[in-house]
């Protein structure tokens, strides 16, 4: 597509990076922020910049946060005894609201995939085995994805934990198997966390 202007060629350019959104859309963006006040504009490269250079990750979970532990890690009314190990930050957000769990998270960063290249060095594990290591949790629920990648990440967690005295579960099948954690609906992930199995059990 041929554009009067570089300056909106390199916009739309850049929009059309971010994921799910084509030139068509890109360009409906861009020429909406140029027929809005300059402010809208400039309000939007702020956020995106702070965004960028003043996000922190928890130091506790690896979640996204504004400190350097986030909101979930320090709250006194979570149960820290209680670790729900998910891929992504958007899982955390998915499961959050369902306003059904009330413990704490590790979020993995990934999930085990040898066809991609991902291997379990390239994943958040390690810090997640030194957390209940370190005493003070009484369960670990493993809410990956119902994939082969999310199954061989599960039964690799469960297999450094076993020698840990706590108890290993996995949410229920309510969430269809090839589903993400964060495509699954309210109710079904609600249930899915609250009728959870023990990972052995849910295995065999």
């Amino acid at each position: 597509m041929d554009y009067p202007s570089t300056l909106l060629a390199n916009a739309v350019s850049q929009l059309a990076k971010l994921p799910g959104v084509g030139n068509r859309t890109a360009l409906r963006f861009a020429l909406y922020l140029l027929k809005h006040e300059k402010e809208t504009t400039f309000q939007l490269a702020e956020s995106l910049v702070n965004l960028r250079s003043e996000i922190k990750f928890c130091m506790v979970c690896n979640s996204i946060s504004d400190t350097d532990i986030c909101e979930i890690c320090s709250n006194k009314k979570r149960n820290s005894a209680i670790i729900c190990v998910v891929e992504t930050i958007r899982d955390v957000l998915a499961i959050e609201n369902t306003h059904q769990y009330t413990g704490t998270y590790h979020v993995l960063g990934g999930i085990i995939s040898p066809i991609d290249g991902i291997s379990a060095a390239d994943i958040d594990i390690e810090h997640l085995i030194n957390r209940v290591r370190k005493g003070g949790i009484d369960e670990v629920i493993l809410a990956l994805p119902t994939t082969v990648e999310g199954d061989t990440t599960a039964f690799y967690i469960n297999k450094l934990l076993q020698n840990c005295p706590i108890s290993i579960s996995a949410i229920a099948r309510g969430v269809a198997i090839g589903d993400n954690i964060e495509f699954a609906d309210e109710v079904t992930l609600a249930r899915s966390i609250t009728n959870r199995l023990p990972f052995n059990e849910l295995y065999r």
